[in-house]
């Protein structure tokens, strides 16, 4: 065996470093100093990996640093160690469970009577930045799985006890540890080189939080915190944070008079008139722009016999996330409402026989789904347990794939623009667990990605993460204040046809196969308003605002004339109302401020005598006196969407 292996870097490019050689010293020697003063993990042949692991072998070599989109990722990681060995030194007795890095920060449970005050957590994050300007190293080892659980018993850590007896109950060997100073957890890695790399650590918040998500276990506190590699970074977030509270759709529907919920119905909303309107503008918009595209809108019903779940694969798969309805007559929960349109479509395209003339067949629904989310996921109009989704699916020959997703792309372009979202694409490939043959999902991913290469949309390969029946591409949006959503999706399905047994004759007179793609633009219609929402921070535009404008009047005698003027935009199609209130002017146009009014019409005697209106922005920009007409034609435009 040679002494020297071959490192093979990203650009194709090859070095020679001797076997054994650490990978942070071969990027010092081989590659050099600079990028290894700001590396902080690599990427082995696939693999995540500390700098101080070895290089054993010929390998595929990826160094990611402070620059790197990955880089946060990891440092709050490090980060959540590091508060939780500040928390065991400035609270002895509390016994750490898990603490994983989110898309926000990171959070860490801990088992203690007493739940921390917000002095406790000040404390905490002081502590917690004095571990990081001690540059304390991350340390890496593997002990056996015995030798962890005798280390974590003598430590009193029960339910790091419990997560160890799991991990070996499911063949592990052996237990991978970290420690940074005297303080040592386990987990998968990577880790920094050390905690100096982390920048500075913010603690945000602490709630409750029961182990495993069970609340037959113990109650544990939770503390929230972030880390950045700087305190410019840091104080921007924090920043977005505070906008995003004022924008919290949960907030601002309740201020806005837009929905609310109640206990008897959890996870399902109840839509008030402005909410309604809201809702029924964008159900309307969609059902335009998808006539206007050659789709048909169907119908199918809420409830079906397993026996359906069955052929689609969801009675395996997905039951526990169904609700289930008793059959009076087998006395078993036979039945299910639907979580989801595409078995329901599949059998309404087999009752007819069809021909390769009728495809594509595009068909649009916006019926009502319900998914069992667990009680302590829910959260606003985000996660809920009854919603709609502009849901279509589209029956077409493979020869017509590349058409269906570009004229998909140009159509969802058009929509997200149109209420100012930025958006890209995530291509996600074959999960572990699927249906299918690899050759089908072989032919199925080459046609979908080739698709997505000639479009000029930013992608991201997402390997492992498509759905069970197929490839897909998820479009996540961009708002107002830089937040990311997933929205967007077109999953191709090959499968459908064959365990629904769907067919077309073919110009050959034969029959074939007709590939099937689910896809969708707002996904769910409470979701996206929930995002425009907070994306518009409750002032949305003329055309999607509750009340397009309010009128007020300077004295009651002009109240004959404002009601005229509120029933003839009323006629043509406008929301408007009248404030008849026994209240001031200024009251009223602070009302009017106050409900994110896109104008509020001002009419006075020289409104009267002119025949006409003066109308106000929101946010105070007056417009000055004008003909009503005039008025209309400023609504035509502002208050119509494309």
């Amino acid at each position: 065996m040679s002494d020297m292996i071959t490192v093979t870097l990203p650009d194709g490019s090859q070095k020679q470093t001797a076997r054994g050689t650490p990978i942070g010293d071969f990027v010092r020697e081989g590659i050099g100093a600079g990028l290894a003063k700001a590396a902080l993990f690599a990427r082995v042949n696939g693999q995540d990996m500390d700098l101080a692991r070895p290089l054993n072998e010929d390998v595929k070599l990826q160094i990611f640093t402070t620059k790197s989109p990955e880089a946060l990722e990891l440092i709050r990681h490090d980060a959540a160690h590091v508060v939780a060995s500040a928390v065991q030194r400035l609270f002895p007795g509390t016994q750490v469970t898990i603490g994983p890095a989110t898309e926000e920060g990171f959070y860490y449970d801990f088992f203690r009577e007493k739940p921390f005050t917000p002095e406790d957590l000040e404390k905490i994050e002081v502590e917690a930045n004095k571990e990081i300007a001690q540059n304390l190293p991350f340390v890496r080892k593997e002990i056996s799985m015995e030798e962890a659980v005798r280390l974590f018993e003598e430590k009193g850590e029960k339910f790091k006890v419990e997560i160890i007896q799991d991990i070996a109950a499911k063949g592990a060997k052996t237990l991978t540890l970290y420690s940074h100073g005297d303080w040592v957890d386990f987990c998968l890695g990577p880790h920094a080189p050390s905690t100096g790399r982390i920048g500075v650590i913010k603690i945000l918040s602490s709630s409750g939080a029961y182990w495993r998500g069970d609340h037959r276990n113990p109650m544990l506190q939770r503390v929230y915190g972030t880390a950045f590699f700087d305190k410019k970074a840091l104080q921007e977030h924090l920043t977005r944070i505070e906008e995003a509270k004022k924008r919290d759709h949960r907030k601002l529907g309740k201020e806005l008079d837009l929905f609310h919920f109640h206990q008897y119905a959890p996870g399902s909303a109840f839509w008030t008139p402005k909410g309604t309107a809201i809702y029924q503008t964008l159900s309307g918009w969609m059902r335009r722009l998808t006539a206007e595209r050659g789709y048909v809108e169907i119908k199918t019903p809420l409830l079906f016999n397993k026996g359906l779940w069955e052929i689609s694969g969801h009675w395996g798969k997905y039951k526990e996330n169904m609700f289930l309805v008793l059959d009076s007559e087998s006395g078993e929960h036979d039945f299910s409402l639907k979580p989801m349109n595409c078995p329901s479509h599949h059998l309404y395209f087999g009752f007819k026989r069809h021909s390769y003339r009728d495809l594509p067949l595009r068909f649009h629904t916006q019926d009502v789904l319900h998914r069992n989310e667990a009680a302590g996921s829910l959260g606003g109009l985000t996660r809920v347990r009854q919603f709609a989704q502009d849901d279509a699916h589209i029956y077409c020959m493979e020869s017509q794939i590349g058409d269906e997703v570009r004229r998909f792309v140009e159509f969802l372009d058009h929509v997200y623009n149109a209420v100012g979202l930025k958006y890209s694409a995530k291509f996600s490939t074959r999960p572990e667990q699927r249906l299918g043959d690899d050759a089908t999902w072989d032919r199925a991913e080459a046609a979908l990605e080739g698709v997505l290469k000639t479009l000029n949309v930013p992608y991201e390969v997402k390997p492992g993460e498509g759905a069970f029946y197929g490839p897909k591409i998820d479009f996540d949006v961009s708002d107002s204040i830089g937040r990311k959503w997933q929205l967007g999706t077109m999953q191709l399905d090959y499968l459908a046809a064959q365990r629904f047994d769907l067919s077309y004759i073919g110009e050959d007179n034969a029959e074939h196969k007709p590939v099937v793609l689910h896809r969708a633009i707002f996904g769910s219609f409470e979701r996206f308003i929930a995002i425009l929402i907070e994306h518009f921070a409750g002032a949305f535009p003329a055309w999607l605002a509750p009340v397009q404008a309010t009128i007020v009047t300077v004295a009651d005698r002009q109240l004959e004339y404002a009601r005229k003027v509120r029933d003839q935009l009323r006629a043509k199609g406008y929301r408007v109302e009248l404030d008849e209130r026994g209240q001031t002017l200024n009251a009223k146009i602070r009302e009017a401020q106050i409900q994110k009014i896109p104008f509020t019409l001002v009419i006075g005697d020289n409104e009267v005598a002119a025949g006409g209106v003066a109308p106000r922005r929101y946010g105070g920009e007056d417009l000055k006196s004008m003909k009503l007409e005039d008025f209309e034609a400023l609504l035509v435009k502002e208050a119509t969407i494309s």
